[in-house]
């Protein structure tokens, strides 16, 4: 049986991995859901006429940028769930990018981002389901953290970073072994913590056991306070850019 969910800071060196089987092009296999239904509330004075994973980054839609992420990964296919506008998200990018085939599971009306993935439940093939948000780039081996995640045998993973000054983003708190405590709401309160990097491997168990037709987030209503219970928890130190703040100049969308 599948344990607990964990996080992943990257302490997980590759050489003390056991996975069975060939991993050569390991996630070709695997579904990746982009959650691409937000409303863009903090980006909606520049963008009010489009959703905001199509933003423009340097003359691009922010969501190119994970596709590239993916399809550079070998993911062959990806869900997007989309929301606010989402009839734009389609006309864009159609049914292909590069070597990744595209499916659009619609929501009618916001659901959150634990409920749009239990919608999309029915599209999503494979065990467990890659899933980034769709607001947000993390310099994360992909790989690597799929790796992880079968070697640990978790129900759910989730990429952390650690930022400098956490307020804009609220803190995912961890206990003294690493363990998740848990995710605390923005406050004006500054200093450095780590953050959820927007990157989860999630189980079907997981994931049908998220309430459906109802609007429910990942960290607060679904999949954390319902198996979170980790024992050998470990997060992953990477670069994370939130597509509603001003980017750092160090960023690797900027080099």
């Amino acid at each position: 049986m599948d344990g607990p969910c964990v996080c992943y800071r990257g302490m997980f060196p590759r050489y003390s991995v056991a996975v069975i089987g060939n991993t050569a092009h390991a996630l070709s296999r695997v579904t990746t859901a982009i959650l691409a239904g937000g409303l863009g509330t903090r980006l909606r004075p520049a963008i009010a006429d489009r959703p905001k994973v199509l933003a423009e980054v340097r003359g691009r839609p922010f969501l190119s940028y994970l596709l590239d992420q993916v399809a550079a990964a070998d993911v062959e296919s990806v869900v997007l769930c989309t929301g606010h506008l989402g009839e734009q998200v389609r006309s864009t990018f159609g049914e292909n990018y590069s070597s990744v085939r595209l499916v659009y599971s619609e929501e009618s009306s916001p659901l959150g981002t634990g409920g749009a993935l239990r919608r999309a439940v029915p599209l999503l093939e494979s065990d467990p389901v890659l899933v980034l948000n769709g607001d947000s780039f993390c310099d994360l081996d992909l790989e690597d953290f799929w790796l992880f995640h079968r070697a640990v045998r978790a129900v759910g993973s989730l990429a952390l970073t650690e930022m400098d000054d956490t307020r804009r983003y609220g803190r995912v708190l961890l206990q003294t072994d690493g363990t998740i405590s848990t995710f605390a709401e923005k406050t004006d309160t500054s200093g450095p913590g780590w953050i959820n990097a927007g990157i989860y491997l999630f189980s079907q168990r997981l994931l049908r056991s998220i309430p459906e037709d109802r609007p429910v987030t990942i960290e607060h209503d679904a999949t954390w306070p319902a198996h979170a219970d980790p024992r050998d928890a470990k997060n992953w130190p990477a670069a994370a850019y939130d597509s509603g703040v001003p980017m750092s100049r160090k960023h690797p969308l900027l080099r």
